[in-house]
C-alpha cells in the first residue's frame, strides 16, 4: 500500500510540477537516446555431456543434473547440484553440447558453498568439440579475434551471471581456483536471434535436400543479428559481398526484414566516394546487384530512390575502371578466397561482374527516371561485351561469365563448372556456380552437388554451413561433435586457409546458404517476373525428386506450391497464390 501511493504521489508531481520530471534520472526523460534490440533471448539447457576431466566422482559430482531443465532463478533449497571440486592437483572441468549453433552466450547460476568468495573459472566456447579444448596460441589458430571464447572470470557465491557474446554450440568450464567447491545449479546457453517466422519453406522426398535448404535458412537467421553479419563468430562485419546470398536467402524465407536495408545503408554510409566498400571494389558492385535483386522481389520504390543518389555515382565510378573495354579495377581486386591465387580468373570474374553491374544499374536508372545514366550504362556493358577473357581454369570465373551472358552456358559448365563436380567448389561462389549449371539446364547436376558438397558438411556434425569447405578434408576426418580420436583428422583444427586457418575457422557464415535460395528458385521453380512480385514465374525442376512442396513469401502474402511426378513423367502442379500475385506457368 505504502508503494502504491508513493506512485500516485510521483504521478501528481510529475502532473503539477512538470520541472520536478526534468530533474529525474535520464532513463525517466522520454528525449533520452536509446535503441531498442531487435532480437530476443532464449534460454536452452545442455543435450549432453561431451566430456569430464574427472569419472570417478571424485572432483565432478552430479554433473547429470546441468542437462535439466533449468529456471535461470537461484533459490535455498540445494537441490539438483552439481559440483566441481578443486585441490591443489587438481582443476576439474567438462565440455557441454547445447545441440546447434547459437548466437549467445552462457547463464550460470550458483549455489551457495561454506566459502562465499567469488570462484574463478575458465570458459571456452567452441563450434566444434576440439575448439573448447584449444588454448590461444599461434599453432591450433584458436583466437579471441572479435568475440571472447577463452577467458577466465568471476562467478558469484548463490547468484546468477551472464558470461560471453559469440558464435559456438559446445562450451567448457573449468574450476581454477584451488581448493574451492563450485557448486552449479544451471548452466543454460543464452540464444540471442530476431523472432521472425520462416515464411519460405521447401520440402521434398529428399531428406538431405530438405535439411540443406533448412540448415541454410537458419545459418543466415543467426547472421540477422543487430546487422547482417558474414559470421557469428568471425569477422561479426557487414561484408557487402557475402550479402548478397544472404539477401537471396532471406528473400526465399523471411521476405522484407529491415536488417537488410540497415545493412546496405550502413556500408553506404561509411563508404564516401571514390571509395570501394570493404575496400574491395566487386563489394561496391555486389552493393548494386543486391540492390537490383531487392528490389525485384519488394518492389520498394520509396527505399530505391533513397539509394539513387549514391548509385548514379558509383556507377559512374565503374564506368570510368575501363581500359579498351577491359575492366581496369583499382582497389582490392577479390572474387573469394580460394580463387584469390588466380589473377587471370579474377580478371575474368570482375570483367564479368562489371557487365552485370552495368546492367543491373541500368534496370535501376530506369526505373528511378535516369534515363541518359541508363543509357551510359548500356553502352559501356555493350563494349565490354567485346572481350571475353579466360576463366584460367577457374570456376568462379566462369560461373560468372556464364551468368554476364558472355560465355555460353553449357560450354562453361561442361569444359570448367562441372570438372570434377564438385572439387574447387567453395561454399561463397558455390552458390554462383549452381546458378550457372542451372543456365545451362545441369539441374540435376546442380542438386547432385548441394548433396554431396553442403551435404559434407552436414555429415561432419554441422548444424550450419561453413566459411569454406573441401570434401576431400572429410577423408579422414572425425566430426565437429566428437572429442578428435586417435589417428584421425581434425575437421575444425587441421585444415582451412587464408584468414580462416583451423580454428578460426567459421562454422557459421552466411555466404554459405546458397543452395536454400537456388532450391526455391530452380526446383520448387519460382523467379519473380515484375518487381514486388505482382508477376512470378513457376517452372519446377524436379530432377530425380518425386515431389516437392513449399511456400514462398511475397508483399502481398506467401504463394503455396506443390509439384508432383507423374507416372508419364509430367508434373502436375498445385499453386495457391494470394491476391494481387500473378502467376505465370
Amino acid at each position: 500500500m505504502k508503494n502504491f501511493l508513493l506512485v500516485l504521489l510521483f504521478l501528481f508531481c510529475v502532473e503539477k510540477y512538470p520541472t520536478i520530471a526534468q530533474q529525474l534520472p535520464p532513463i525517466f526523460d522520454k528525449t533520452y537516446e536509446s535503441q531498442k534490440d531487435s532480437r530476443i533471448r532464449q534460454y536452452l539447457s545442455p543435450k549432453r555431456i561431451v566430456w569430464m576431466s574427472d569419472k570417478t566422482g571424485q572432483s565432478i559430482i552430479d554433473p547429470q543434473n546441468l542437462i535439466k531443465l533449468g529456471t535461470g532463478q537461484a533459490d535455498l533449497v540445494h537441490r539438483n547440484i552439481s559440483r566441481l571440486v578443486s585441490t591443489h592437483e587438481v582443476r576439474p572441468g567438462l565440455v557441454l553440447d547445447f545441440g546447434k549453433e547459437i548466437q549467445g552466450g552462457l547463464q550460470l547460476i550458483t549455489d551457495q558453498p561454506g566459502d562465499h568468495r567469488p570462484i574463478k573459472i575458465r570458459i571456452r566456447f567452441g563450434e566444434s568439440v576440439s575448439e573448447t579444448m584449444s588454448d590461444v596460441d599461434t599453432i591450433s589458430g584458436a583466437t579471441n579475434d572479435h568475440a571472447m571464447r577463452d577467458f577466465i572470470i568471476d562467478v558469484p557465491w548463490l547468484g546468477m551471471m551472464q558470461i560471453g557474446n559469440t558464435g559456438f554450440r559446445f562450451a567448457r568450464i573449468d574450476l581454477v581456483d584451488p581448493n574451492r567447491d563450485l557448486q552449479l545449479k544451471e548452466v543454460r546457453a543464452v540464444f540471442e536471434y530476431r523472432d521472425i517466422p520462416y515464411l519460405g519453406s521447401f520440402k521434398s522426398n529428399d531428406d538431405r535436400l530438405n535439411q540443406i535448404w533448412n540448415t541454410g535458412a537458419y545459418t543466415v537467421h543467426l547472421n540477422m543479428q543487430e546487422y547482417l553479419w558474414d559470421g557469428i563468430k568471425r569477422d561479426r562485419l557487414v561484408w557487402v559481398g557475402d550479402m548478397h546470398p544472404e539477401v537471396m536467402t532471406i528473400n526465399a524465407v523471411f521476405g522484407k526484414n529491415d536488417v537488410v536495408a540497415k545493412s546496405l545503408d550502413q556500408a553506404r554510409d561509411i563508404t564516401p566516394l571514390p571509395g570501394w566498400m570493404n575496400g574491395i571494389s566487386a563489394y561496391s558492385m555486389w552493393w548494386v546487384l543486391i540492390h537490383r535483386d531487392l528490389y525485384k522481389n519488394q518492389g520498394d520504390l520509396e527505399y530505391l530512390r533513397k539509394q539513387q543518389k549514391y548509385l548514379v555515382a558509383l556507377l559512374d565510378q565503374i564506368m570510368q575502371k575501363t581500359k579498351d573495354n577491359k575492366e581496369n579495377l583499382d582497389g582490392g581486386r577479390f572474387l573469394d578466397w580460394p580463387s584469390s591465387e588466380n589473377p587471370l580468373g579474377v580478371h575474368a570474374g570482375l570483367h564479368a561482374m562489371m557487365v552485370m553491374t552495368l546492367d543491373a544499374g541500368a534496370e535501376l536508372c530506369t526505373i528511378l527516371d535516369e534515363p541518359a545514366q541508363a543509357a551510359k550504362c548500356k553502352e559501356v556493358s555493350t563494349n565490354l561485351k567485346l572481350y571475353v577473357p579466360d576463366a584460367n581454369n577457374s570456376k568462379q570465373a566462369a560461373a560468372l561469365l556464364s551468368l554476364a551472358g558472355l560465355v555460353d552456358a553449357q560450354k562453361a559448365n561442361t569444359e570448367v563448372i562441372s570438372q570434377g563436380e564438385c572439387e574447387r567448389f567453395s561454399t561463397f561462389y558455390g552458390y554462383y556456380m549452381l546458378q550457372a549449371k542451372a543456365k545451362a539446364k545441369d539441374y540435376q547436376g546442380a542438386m547432385d552437388c548441394i548433396r554431396n558438397y553442403w551435404g559434407g558438411m552436414l555429415d561432419m556434425g554441422a548444424t550450419t554451413f561453413w566459411e569454406d569447405f573441401d570434401l576431400a578434408w572429410t577423408k579422414n576426418a572425425a566430426p565437429i561433435t566428437e572429442l578428435v580420436p586417435e589417428g584421425k583428422d581434425d575437421i575444425h583444427g587441421d585444415f582451412g586457409a587464408y584468414c580462416y586457418k583451423n580454428l578460426r575457422h567459421s562454422l557459421c557464415h552466411g555466404w554459405a546458404s546458397g543452395p536454400t535460395s537456388w532450391l526455391t528458385e530452380h526446383v520448387l521453380g519460382v523467379s519473380v517476373v515484375e518487381p514486388g512480385c505482382k508477376v512470378i514465374r513457376i517452372q519446377p525442376n524436379l530432377g530425380d525428386l518425386q515431389w516437392v512442396e513449399g511456400t514462398f513469401p511475397t508483399p502481398m502474402g506467401v504463394v503455396k506450391i506443390r509439384h508432383e511426378k507423374q507416372a508419364n513423367g509430367k508434373i502436375k502442379s498445385d499453386i495457391d497464390a494470394p491476391k494481387g500475385v500473378k502467376v505465370l506457368r
